[in-house]
């Protein structure tokens, strides 16, 4: 039998799925929100566990959408327009939130991986989401995000991650434990800094290697510069200082994976 159509916002169900929008809630229960056809369809096919699945059925008029409804049919359950919207961050919603249990994952789990892009305390999660994007892009393997900063599972690093979140594992240490690590590897750190010294466009990467970024205000400090093995920068030939973050690391990977 058919499970009867939820219309109420205030239902059970539907407010423990839209308390994930808190980060404490997050924290507490491991799981986390995911909006929109394409994000859960890269979560289901990535092998993620999705816990519930909630459909609004006059807004799904593709055939992908049903497909993947009827992937976790067990799982799914149909709700108003109303109650997707309640459920929904974004504006125009397409009509199909999943809740899905966040992944730990840690270093000695990562096994064999060529390149790792690593953050330190980054404060914007659309960066942290655009850089996964771009690591994706170009084919590197894992993301290190060092003490702290933006949350993984916040709901604009899911989304701006255009699905590559759930296809590289991020590990989420402390710098020493990070570098502990990088040394038993043998893995290359390629550090950033406005006192490079080496030319980003000629550098020849080791077998594995790390790309480390400092945050968007402070950048590496200077125990963390003496950490890397190399360091790179970008020239500014204009009149502003510095690049995005997520642009930086765009650039720079594309140079280094080439």
């Amino acid at each position: 039998m058919d499970k009867p159509l939820i219309v109420s916002a205030n239902n059970e169900l539907v407010k423990r799925a839209r308390s994930l929008r808190q980060k404490k809630r997050r924290a507490e229960t491991g799981l986390f929100l995911v909006e929109g056809i394409h994000h859960i369809g890269q979560a289901l096919d990535a092998g993620w566990k999705v816990e519930s699945i909630f459909y609004a059925p006059d807004l799904l008029a593709s055939q992908y959408a049903n497909e993947l409804i009827s992937r976790v049919s067990d799982k799914a359950r149909a709700v108003s327009t109303e109650v997707i919207n309640s459920l929904a961050e974004k504006d125009n919603p397409q009509g199909i939130v999943a809740v899905i249990a966040q992944k730990q994952t840690l270093a000695s789990q990562l096994g064999s991986i060529g390149s790792a892009v690593v953050l330190v305390s980054p404060q914007d999660p659309g960066n942290v989401g655009t850089i996964l994007r771009s690591m994706d892009a170009v084919g590197a393997d894992a993301l290190f995000l060092v003490d702290g900063g933006v949350e993984l599972y916040h709901p604009t690093v899911v989304r701006s991650s255009m699905g590559a979140i759930f296809w590289k594992p991020v590990a989420q240490t402390s710098f020493d434990e990070f570098r502990a690590w990088a040394q038993l590897e043998g893995c290359q750190l390629i550090g950033t800094s406005s006192h490079a010294n080496a030319d980003y466009k000629t550098l020849i990467p080791q077998t594995l290697w790390a790309l480390v970024l400092g945050n968007e205000q402070k950048g590496l400090s200077a125990e963390q510069i003496e950490a890397c093995d190399v360091t790179v920068s970008l020239p500014m030939r204009g009149r502003v200082s510095s690049l995005n973050l997520a642009v930086a690391a765009g650039v720079l990977l594309y140079e280094l994976k080439k």
